[in-house]
């Protein structure tokens, strides 16, 4: 942290209430149509922030940590000046640019260049200046030919890339980083923290917001920590991430499948759920070239397995998922799907901004063809799991990235799919959450026929997953038990050995 002590931003007693009116857009009066299902009249009062003090300084990189739904996301909009304060009052000394979760301000039919310019207009910057970095904006997110191909290929790490990218060239004065590289890899991650330095050497300050505690101890000078909407803590991020851990929930001994193993073994019925022979889909980046996002993919998943595949931002993980679901159909090779698949594509995949979150959940359910029956016998389950108490009520475009992908994981979960697919969906969730789904999606085994992973959280594909395919530039570089095919992506990306010593333990899949 430099020896600038001048204080960029100022919050004293800042509050902020969302109230729920009745401000439908047509899809979601469509949906009630269609559901029969009428609107409470009653608006319903939340306090999001509650006397929120803190300063901000110039020349440090300050971090918010918290739960999901501490209001980590309100007060990040507050000092972007998107959300005005109820009560209160806040000084912001300098222009702020602001980049929440990845892709957010991304349209999707338009090529990477094209939001480039787009998302640098909207944040003031002149089409001379970016001309000026558009070249050092692609370099840096390394993404490609894919900058001049429509967002809607993109994953949700090459929009995270890009995203951040964008933010931190056009000169900002403050930076807000909302949950923005969650779902980067490693070594983006790495770059990415480069950069934030560099950034504060000439900017006044960067806010990041983040649920990474490794990342935020070793990136923040300073961190603020929320819980129900008021300040907790703040102080040194070592000090303040001790505290912050010995409030999270104890994990409770689980007389089966205990997930604080390294490695879980499972015995696995002879039934192939997924079959893939030579499959590949490829893009036409031009009349010429195309460009083959996934390339000669040979594998067989299992009744019984969880798979977490791996691999950098842009290796093909988010295509080959889209493949499995039917979004995509290959161009080549055969690909058989012997089972109903539910899918999270990122978090937050088909809510609706503007209906609350008690709506989303029939809206999503009506998507992943649930009766509604079924959803009312599993209501109350799916609110509980979530966690996020009385913002069911409130509209889901009042919540945060970590709120959104709670629900999401919940809705899908308590459902209880055939085969259930996850696309990073839970990068943005707490420590806490991501213990809890962990349990959950162990114990979906008992039913589910097999639970599809992509993850950048190598700790959470060891923990949870029996076997990992690790894929570069569209293709399998290795497939096996997810401890050793983690420990041989580390060595790769680090150059340092890890030495795996670990004890399976068998978990019994009974047949149907």
């Amino acid at each position: 942290m430099t020896e600038k002590t001048q204080d960029v931003i100022k919050a004293r007693n800042v509050g902020v209430a969302f109230v729920n009116h009745d401000n439908d857009d047509i899809k979601s009066k469509a949906f009630r149509l269609f559901t029969g299902k009428k609107k409470d009249k009653k608006s319903k009062e939340t306090w999001a922030l509650e006397d929120i003090t803190f300063d901000g300084h110039e020349g440090e990189i300050l971090g918010i940590i918290g739960s999901n739904g501490a209001g980590k996301t309100t007060i990040s909009k507050v000092v972007a000046g998107i959300l005005e304060a109820d009560r209160g009052s806040i000084e912001v000394d300098g222009k702020v640019t602001a980049l929440f979760s990845y892709g957010m301000g991304f349209n999707a039919e338009l090529t990477g260049r094209e939001n480039v310019y787009l998302n640098g207009m909207m944040l003031g910057i002149s089409r001379k200046i970016i001309n000026e970095y558009i070249e050092e904006i692609v370099a840096f997110s390394e993404i490609g030919q894919f900058i001049d191909q429509p967002m809607k290929r993109y994953s949700s790490g090459m929009k995270a890339r890009l995203g951040f990218s964008v933010a931190a060239h056009l000169q900002p004065e403050i930076l807000i980083l909302d949950e923005a590289l969650n779902t980067g890899d490693a070594r983006f991650g790495k770059k990415a923290s480069e950069k934030l330095k560099e950034l504060v050497k000439n900017a006044k300050m960067v806010i990041m917001v983040t649920h990474s505690l490794r990342f935020a101890q070793r990136n923040c000078d300073r961190l603020l920590w929320l819980e129900n909407g008021k300040v907790r803590d703040e102080g040194n991020p070592k000090e303040i991430i001790q505290k912050y851990r010995a409030t999270l929930p104890k994990v409770k001994p689980r007389q089966r499948r205990s997930l604080q193993l390294n490695k879980t073994e499972t015995t696995v019925l002879d039934k192939p759920v997924v079959k893939a022979e030579n499959v590949g889909l490829k893009f036409e980046l031009n009349r010429k070239t195309p460009f083959w996002a996934n390339k000669g993919l040979s594998f067989e998943i299992k009744e019984g397995e969880v798979v977490g595949i791996i691999g950098h931002n842009g290796a093909g993980k988010s295509t080959l998922c889209k493949l499995l679901i039917g979004i995509y159909k290959p161009d080549e090779g055969d690909l058989e799907v012997n089972g109903e698949t539910s899918s999270l594509l990122g978090y937050g995949t088909g809510f609706n901004a503007q209906l609350s979150g008690e709506d989303n959940i029939y809206l999503n359910a009506m998507l992943l063809g649930i009766p509604k029956k079924r959803v009312q016998e599993k209501y109350d389950e799916i609110v509980e799991f979530s966690g996020i108490g009385n913002a069911i009520y409130r509209p889901v475009k009042t919540y945060s990235s970590g709120m959104k992908s709670r629900l999401g994981f919940s809705i899908a979960a308590v459902l209880k799919p055939d085969i259930f697919i996850i696309d990073e969906a839970l990068s943005t969730g707490d420590v806490a959450f991501q213990q809890k789904a962990s349990e959950r999606i162990q114990d979906m085994m008992e039913k589910a026929k097999a639970v599809i992973i992509v993850s950048h959280s190598m700790g959470f594909v060891e923990k949870v997953c029996t076997r990992a395919i690790w894929m570069e530039q569209g293709q399998i570089i290795d497939d096996g038990p997810a401890e050793e095919i983690v420990a041989k992506y580390r060595e790769a990306m680090t150059g340092t050995k890890k030495k795996v010593v670990s004890k399976p333990v068998t978990m019994q899949k009974k047949p149907q």
